[in-house]
C-alpha cells in the first residue's frame, strides 16, 4: 500500500498536479483502498506519509468544500470520491485498484442521509438503486426500488404487531395483496400522495422484470423519484426504523 501511494503521489508531482489536486486523489484512494470516507487528519497523513508537507486544516477543508471531484461522506467532517472521479482515477491509475463490495454513488435518489442510520441491508439497497440510475441500469433501478418497498411495508405491519394480516401459511403474501390491503384497511397512515402513487412502483418494478418488450427509460424513474423518495421516508418512521 505505501509503495502504490508514493508512486501515485510521485506520477502527480511530475505531472505538475496542484496540491488540492493531490489531496483529491488521497481521498480517492483510501475511499478505494478500505472503503470509507477520509477526514482532514486522515488525508495530511498521506501527505505525511509521502514524505510531503501537510496542508493546513483550514485551506484544505476550504480546498475539498469546492472542489468538484469529492463530496461529503456518511460520517460527519469526511470526504468521498464523486462517481465520475472514481471512475477516472481508476482509468488513470489502474494498478491501485481495490477489488471491493463497497458501492460508489451519488444521492441521485436516496440520499445517504436518509438512510445511514438504517440496517445494512436497507443500506445496501438504497445505494444499489443509486448505482443503478446513475450507470443508466433502469430496468434494475425499477426492480430494486420496487423491492425496497415491499421490504418496507413488511417491516411497517411488523412494528404495528399486524403481520399476520399479510403472511401465508409459506411466507407473505405478494406485494399486489400488500399494497391493496395497506390502501384498504388502513392499518397505519400515509399520506394522501403516498397513498396515490404507492401502486406505481409495483407496476413500474414488475414492468421491469417481466414484460417482454418494455424496458424503462429515465424519463420513468425520474418522473417518480421525488416521490419515493417521500414514501421512503415515511415507510422508515412508521416502521420504526427511523425514530
Amino acid at each position: 500500500m505505501i509503495d502504490i501511494i508514493k508512486q501515485i503521489a510521485r506520477n502527480l508531482i511530475d505531472g505538475k498536479s496542484r496540491k488540492i489536486d493531490i489531496a483529491t486523489v488521497f481521498v480517492w484512494f483510501h475511499y478505494s483502498k478500505y472503503g470509507e470516507s477520509a477526514d482532514i487528519k486522515t488525508i495530511n497523513s498521506y501527505f505525511s506519509l509521502c514524505n510531503l508537507p501537510e496542508f493546513h486544516v483550514t485551506q484544505l477543508r476550504e480546498g475539498l468544500k469546492k472542489s468538484k471531484n469529492v463530496t461529503r461522506g456518511t460520517v460527519q467532517n469526511t470526504y468521498k470520491p464523486t462517481l465520475k472521479y472514481d471512475d477516472a482515477l481508476k482509468a488513470q491509475f489502474p494498478f491501485a485498484v481495490v477489488q471491493s463490495e463497497e458501492i460508489v454513488t451519488d444521492d441521485c435518489i436516496l440520499p445517504d442521509a436518509l438512510v445511514n442510520n438504517t440496517r445494512g441491508y436497507i443500506i445496501s439497497l438504497s445505494q444499489q438503486i443509486n448505482a443503478s440510475y446513475n450507470n443508466n441500469i433502469f430496468d434494475g433501478c425499477a426492480i430494486l426500488m420496487r423491492r425496497l418497498l415491499e421490504i418496507l411495508l413488511i417491516h411497517s405491519y411488523e412494528a404495528i404487531g399486524k403481520l399476520d394480516d399479510i403472511k401465508t401459511d409459506s411466507g407473505f403474501n405478494n406485494l399486489s395483496y400488500i399494497i391493496n390491503s395497506t390502501l384498504s384497511n388502513k392499518p397505519f397512515n400515509l399520506h394522501k400522495d403516498s397513498e396515490e402513487i404507492i401502486d406505481t412502483f409495483r407496476v413500474l418494478g414488475n414492468f421491469a422484470a417481466h414484460k417482454i418488450q418494455y424496458t424503462t427509460k429515465r424519463k420513468d424513474i425520474d418522473n417518480v423519484k421525488l416521490r419515493y423518495r417521500l414514501l421512503v421516508q415515511e415507510l422508515l418512521y412508521i416502521s420504526e426504523i427511523l425514530k
